[in-house]
């Protein structure tokens, strides 16, 4: 396989910058560009060292002076031999180093192609690769440690015990009917009942994560919406940390939806500060507006704001356009927390919920400015979105949840199948589609994995 090598790091000045090597001549390659300084031949490094050296380009120019590591085919992340060279961190310096390594020989690494040879050499299963890209797109530390977990086998560990249970019970079946005269023992039904049972609850548990885990790694799109002047802007500057949005006394500022991302609870909710709701004849005003409801239509969760240093006008036209947006949450279906803003102002009245009106999840009265309120806010949305308990790896994507879907939906029919007294080819059936469908997370082939446990039964007790 062709030797590949890359820039390992940011694109952007830093200390220390490294490139990367990986393939079958990656000693060659090291040797054209590395000389180390204690006269030692690149051929006889120890593996896992880091080395002091210059770095120098095809024709003999120096480039740097860093040090060099090569790790064993067995102990890399790509299961190849492999080498990094660590520079400063220059983007110039770096570009220069990868240049004369294709100068050398190796080519240009394509997106993902490290990881890519990492599975393809067995170091990393289909869901542990996934893993490398949720690690890196992490935006929250709950994110990153999930990511970290699936890296370690947390995904991959329950969906590999599935798919042995069921891979015991086809090869089993396959092992009597293809060997009636070896002495192997054929499943129970109550035997093959349990087994089913147990990866219908593991399957049906894994499925369960998929919710949180799309909100673990996309966040929440969250809607903030009131009347004019509500506080909606400084409540999105507040929870983001800087003045993203415009803030005056004026009512009406805010004429587009506005959207930014922040950590409240240690959940990432992608904020959309939207045009005060009321009714208007300014078109431009009217569109935000519009824009205002798609975002509620769109919305995960709604925060509905109110002035409550005010509380409600005598005028019973003012006080509709008040609590119009607090009737769009209530009716929206979707979860909402009602924020009583501006505290630091004083507290008016009250608002009495409309009896048609979805109870709000939590009635939370903050300050933007004194951030009074802001650890109840935090609360309330820990409690919507909790995060998994003990060494719980939650599913994070639709690929997984898919297959994961799909082999449930065989296991269950396989168990209905033998519940009602169907034949087993039938239920066999359903058992294999289970297989695949696992198999699609781990890499794995059910056939071939298949044939294998059937001969290891030969040798039994031999």
């Amino acid at each position: 396989m062709e030797t590949i090598a890359a820039i390992a790091t940011a694109q952007s000045p830093s200390a220390i910058g490294i490139v990367r090597l990986s393939g079958e001549e990656t000693r060659r390659v090291l040797a054209a560009l590395f000389t180390p300084a204690s006269g030692m031949a690149v051929e006889a490094l120890p593996y896992r060292r880091m080395t002091y050296g210059d770095i120098r380009s095809a024709d003999g120019t120096l480039l740097d002076r860093g040090m060099a590591v090569c790790f064993s085919a067995a102990r890399s992340y790509t299961g190849e031999e492999s080498a990094e060279l660590h520079c400063h961190g220059s983007p110039v310096v770096l570009s220069e180093v990868l240049q004369a390594a294709f100068a050398a020989g190796a080519r240009q690494a394509r997106s993902g192609e490290f990881t890519q040879r990492a599975f393809l050499n067995g170091k990393l299963d289909l869901t542990e690769a996934e893993a490398v890209i949720d690690l890196i797109d992490a935006e929250t530390a709950e994110s990153a440690r999930n990511a970290a977990a699936q890296l370690s086998g947390a995904l991959r560990r329950p969906i590999e015990s599935v798919y042995d249970k069921l891979l015991d019970v086809s090869s089993r079946f396959y092992a009597v009917v293809d060997y009636p005269d070896e002495d192997i023992e054929d499943l129970s039904r109550e035997e093959t009942e349990r087994t089913l049972l147990c990866c219908e609850e593991t399957l049906s548990d894994l499925l369960g994560t998929f919710a949180r885990g799309k909100v673990l790694k996309n966040g929440v799109a969250t809607a903030i919406i009131g009347a004019p002047n509500a506080g909606k802007s400084s409540l999105l500057n507040a929870l983001v940390g800087f003045d993203r949005a415009i803030v005056t006394d004026i009512a009406g500022t805010t004429r587009d939806t506005v959207e930014e991302k922040a950590t409240v609870g240690g959940v990432l909710l992608r904020l959309i500060d939207t045009a005060g709701l009321h009714e208007t004849d300014d078109l431009v005003e009217q569109l935000g507006v519009e824009r205002s409801k798609k975002a509620v239509e769109d919305a995960d969760l709604i925060l509905a704001l109110l002035d409550g240093s005010t509380g409600l006008p005598a005028s019973e036209g003012r006080a509709e356009e008040m609590l119009a947006p607090l009737a769009l949450a209530a009716k929206s279906g979707k979860p909402w927390l009602l924020l009583l803003t501006k505290s630091d102002l004083g507290r008016g009245t009250g608002v009495a919920p409309d009896e048609d009106w979805r109870t709000p999840e939590a009635i939370i009265s903050l300050s933007s400015v004194t951030h009074e309120g802001f650890e109840a806010l935090e609360a309330a949305i820990r409690t919507l979105y909790p995060a998994p308990k003990g060494d719980t790896s939650l599913v994070t994507n639709a690929r997984q949840a898919d297959a994961i879907r799909r082999a449930l939906d065989s296991v269950r029919a396989a168990k209905d199948a033998l519940q009602s007294g169907m034949t087993p080819d039938v239920v066999l059936t359903e058992v294999e589609q289970a297989e695949n469908a696992l198999g699609e997370l781990t890499g794995r082939t059910a056939r071939e994995d298949m044939v294998a446990r059937i001969f290891e039964r030969f040798c039994v007790g031999k």
